[in-house]
């Protein structure tokens, strides 16, 4: 994206990542020189949480996330409406999956708000750009629209940037640590998240070519 679009608009990558298990197990001895931590087998789950995230392309920095035991429409709503309200005065490219969430009837009734969209939008399985996913996921859509989403293609949500920090969280947090309960899981991935759009955040290098199918 060039330098002066970049000032007027932010580009975000958006998904979930579910069920991360706060566990605990019986007994750890800590590394030592020349020796990796090692892990009792046995462990106990002291519950679950849901992570809401999404991540600037241009700085990779966590622009909103959200944890809590739900992601339903609303909850994916107020991620959204966190976004914006970090950048108020910009455009928002949103990329997501075809989550049903992510093309709810609350979402598009709150961008139509914002955007001061005039026209009726119709009615929920009926009529109008409610009628469907298909339609609200059209309407949302729309390169007209200051805030707008772009969706990947179905089984193919590898695509969206922030599926690559997940695997950072993961890798570098929750397989490591010990969490005696939700809570505790939940401070320590919030700790993550400042410290990683602190001292870690880089823009992704794309390295992924594509397939040519015709040669």
């Amino acid at each position: 994206m060039a330098q002066k679009n970049a000032d007027k608009i932010t580009v975000s990558s958006s998904d979930e990542k579910t069920g991360i298990q706060a566990i605990s197990h019986s007994q750890t001895s800590p590394m030592k020189s020349g020796r990796v931590k090692r892990v009792e087998s046995e462990y106990k789950r002291n519950g679950t949480t849901c992570l809401i995230a999404s991540n600037k392309i241009s700085t990779d920095q966590l622009n909103a996330f959200t944890l809590g035991q739900t992601r339903k429409e609303e909850d994916y709503l107020r991620h959204i409406q966190d976004i914006v309200a970090s950048e108020p005065e910009k455009e928002h490219i949103i990329i997501c999956d075809q989550l049903n969430t992510h093309k709810s009837e609350s979402l598009v009734r709150w961008v139509a708000e914002k955007i001061k969209h005039t026209y009726d939008l119709g009615s929920k399985g009926k009529t109008g750009i409610l009628k469907s996913q298909k339609t609200r996921m059209q309407f949302l859509e729309m390169e007209s629209h200051k805030i707008r989403f772009l969706y990947t293609p179905k089984h193919c949500s590898w695509m969206n940037q922030v599926e690559n920090w997940f695997a950072k969280l993961q890798r570098m947090v929750i397989n490591k640590g010990e969490f005696p309960s939700v809570k505790d899981l939940e401070e320590k991935i919030s700790s993550f998240i400042e410290y990683y759009s602190n001292h870690l955040a880089k823009p992704m290098k794309w390295k992924f070519k594509g397939y040519n199918y015709n040669t």
